[in-house]
């Protein structure tokens, strides 16, 4: 029953640490590598995965849903910047297109729970991630 936090940014980092030692998120350890070096025997024995953690507010959102922290689920927010409409809209050619390292850790764990999010303009990436996820058998 502990959640893994996957944050490379330092300052976000410290703030999951901070919120976790407060109990304002689901307990945990704040994993602070790219999801690049991620391997998927390193989640094993964890309730909850969160990706791209920020500031926790996937666990934050759960728990005020009523979703208890020993129920298992992957949550994750893949980088904005490369479909935003304020960037330079390289998009699946951008490097911080990192939906490619989350889906292979998906499929070879396979949680039964996957939620995440992107911006409204990214419908080049939802089509991936759809078909992506589809061809896994997991419901979109």
């Amino acid at each position: 029953m502990i959640a893994w936090y996957n944050e490379p940014d330092p300052y976000a980092a410290q703030w999951l640490e901070n919120l976790i030692a407060a109990g304002h998120i689901a307990p945990g350890i704040v994993d602070r590598r790219p999801i690049q070096e991620i391997e998927a025997y390193e989640l094993a024995g964890f309730t909850q995965c969160h990706f791209f953690a920020g500031i926790g507010v996937w666990s934050a959102a759960l728990r005020r849903a009523g979703w208890s922290d020993d129920w298992p689920i992957w949550t994750g927010s893949c980088p904005c910047q490369p479909f935003s409409n304020a960037g330079k809209r390289k998009g699946l050619k951008d490097d911080r297109h990192l939906w490619p390292f989350w889906f292979k850790l998906i499929g070879e764990c396979r949680p039964a729970i996957v939620i995440g999010e992107q911006v409204a303009s990214a419908l080049d990436w939802f089509d991936l991630v759809s078909t992506d996820m589809e061809r896994a058998d997991y419901a979109i």
